[in-house]
């Protein structure tokens, strides 16, 4: 089974270290020094960690082979894969691999169901759960505790308790302060008298 563990940023400095946009919870395991990854395109690889550290929060790596910047530029945008047995889990219980997330049944608390999970969005400050309803639509879950309390793989289902409108948006409210408003409609129907 092959995971996305990072993405390929700018190269930094001029000996062919690249900055990695982090795809994984484990870049010690996946990303180390010795790590073999695959690369989509597959012609840009297969590449191996030879050395890395972080620097202004950030994940530098270097790879053997790229030895100066226009080398470590050629690389940019290419994505990196790491090939895991498909029956390997994360060591928190409470992470997960996309893998086992995608073609989940998505519930509400009551088990009402909103669709299939399809995908998996990794975003820089949080994921998203794509999913597809039975209606051929698509909403986007942010993947927190709070909206998704459960995962449920030996049910093969998500719980969620999204906040109103996030699944149906004419249930959504509104939140304002109403005086403020109230002023500012009775304002614009001054302005049009």
């Amino acid at each position: 089974m092959q995971l996305v563990v990072g993405k390929i940023g700018r190269a930094h400095g001029i000996k062919g270290d690249v900055s990695v946009e982090v795809r994984t919870d484990e870049p010690e395991l996946r990303l180390g020094p010795g790590a073999v990854v695959l690369t989509d395109p597959a012609s840009a690889g297969p590449l191996t960690v030879e050395s890395g550290k972080v620097h202004s929060g950030r994940l530098l790596l270097r790879f053997a082979g790229v030895a100066d910047r226009n080398g470590a530029e050629a690389l940019r945008g290419t994505i990196l894969i790491a090939e895991v047995d498909p029956e390997e889990t994360p060591d928190d219980p409470d992470e997960y691999y996309d893998h086992q997330l995608i073609g989940l049944d998505v519930v509400m608390l009551d088990g009402t169901l909103v669709g299939e999970l399809a995908e998996v969005i990794h975003l820089p400050y949080q994921d998203l759960l794509l999913v597809k309803r039975p209606d051929g639509t698509e909403v986007l879950v942010p993947f927190v505790e709070r909206i998704v309390p459960t995962i449920d793989l030996e049910n093969q289902r998500a719980v969620i308790d999204p906040p109103p409108g996030l699944i149906d948006p004419s249930e959504a409210e509104v939140v304002g302060s109403s005086e403020a408003d109230a002023d500012a409609a009775e304002g614009a129907e001054g302005d049009k008298a």
